[in-house]
């Protein structure tokens, strides 16, 4: 759970820098937006695994699946606010659904731990 408590952390820091730099470094209104939504997703889920980690238990997938949706949903955002092609918008939703996904096993996690 150190690894996931350590990821949480640094997921947390990439979206306060990212979410900052959307607000006063960027001048293009579309790419401040995807820079804000990237941050607010990234930070739910950041918080979202730290959580899981503190918690522990039967919670192993799901913080996994919030890196890897922020990776995924976070950075195909911030890419293409940076300059990135626009093809990279293809992989945001894979993010969604690990996000989605690793709700579901919390969900599950909790429904099992809580018997």
């Amino acid at each position: 759970m150190r690894n996931f408590l350590t990821l949480a952390a640094l997921s947390g820091f990439l979206a306060v820098g990212f979410g900052a730099f959307g607000a006063h470094g960027v001048s293009d209104p579309k790419a401040a937006e995807w820079l804000r939504t990237g941050a607010q997703y990234q930070m739910i889920h950041a918080l979202a695994v730290f959580a899981c980690a503190v918690v522990g238990g039967r919670m192993r997938w799901a913080p996994a699946l919030f890196l890897v949706g922020s990776a995924l949903f976070a950075g195909s955002l911030y890419a293409m606010a940076l300059g990135g092609p626009r093809i990279l918008g293809a992989v945001t939703p894979l993010g969604g659904l690990c996000f989605l996904a690793g709700w579901l096993l919390l969900a599950r996690a909790a429904w099992k731990t809580a018997r």
